[in-house]
């Protein structure tokens, strides 16, 4: 079972390490989201900073496993909020975030077995 707590916890590190580094350096990308949620883009670096540390936390619970779970919820709730600014514009355009979504439940899920149960 460790192995796959662990391989899914990297991957999820990874995917949303990756993607705060995309909202820090300040790419077109993050910003064409945000204008198109109708959010400010001063919003940019502070959902990158979240990013970022849900990834450290994912890791982190290799050493400490409530940070790992603690940062799991996180996740979920963070991509539960960008399902919820997507609907409130009326977009329909969920790929994306279906990948992200389903990689934050993943890891909660993994993280829970693994510790937990």
């Amino acid at each position: 079972m460790f192995a796959a707590y662990a391989t899914i916890t990297i991957f999820a590190a990874l995917l949303f390490g990756s993607s705060s580094v995309i909202y820090l350096i300040g790419h077109e990308f993050p910003k064409a989201q945000l204008d198109m949620k109708g959010l400010p883009r001063a919003w940019g670096p502070v959902l990158g900073t979240m990013l970022a540390l849900g990834s450290l936390g994912l890791l982190g619970g290799f050493v400490i496993p409530m940070l790992g779970t603690l940062a799991a919820y996180s996740l979920v709730l963070y991509f539960t909020g960008a399902l919820l600014a997507h609907l409130r514009v009326g977009s329909r355009k969920l790929g994306n975030w279906s990948l992200f979504f389903a990689t934050s439940v993943a890891v909660l899920g993994a993280n829970l077995l693994y510790h937990w149960w």
